[in-house]
């Protein structure tokens, strides 16, 4: 590792990385929303006013891909996907409760 890298990594902060990935026009939304029980794809279009397909497609994606959604397949007809809160999404359940009482004040 270069003294430059090393340096920039020194400087950056622990929660950039999370802040990133929850970044984003739905991200936000579709984590709140999973907070109260399992989300389907089209529930979501519904929710979400000025949402389309592309962008939920992308935000649940990357949701899934950080680890803080369970993508579940149902397999009852009409065959079906659910979205719910992992292990490491519940975690951050805390954090946005902070985030919403410090915007409160």
């Amino acid at each position: 590792m270069t003294t430059e890298n090393k340096s920039q990594k020194e400087n950056e902060c622990p929660a950039e990385g999370l802040l990133k990935l929850l970044s984003g026009k739905w991200k936000p939304q579709i984590f709140l929303l999973a907070v109260n029980g399992p989300i389907r794809f089209n529930g979501l279009l519904r929710d979400l006013k000025g949402a389309n397909k592309q962008s939920i497609s992308t935000a649940l994606r990357e949701l899934e891909e950080f680890g803080l959604l369970d993508k579940s397949v149902i397999k009852l007809k009409p065959l079906h996907i659910e979205y719910n809160l992992s292990e490491k999404g519940k975690s951050l359940i805390p954090v946005f409760k902070q985030l919403e009482f410090f915007s409160d004040k």
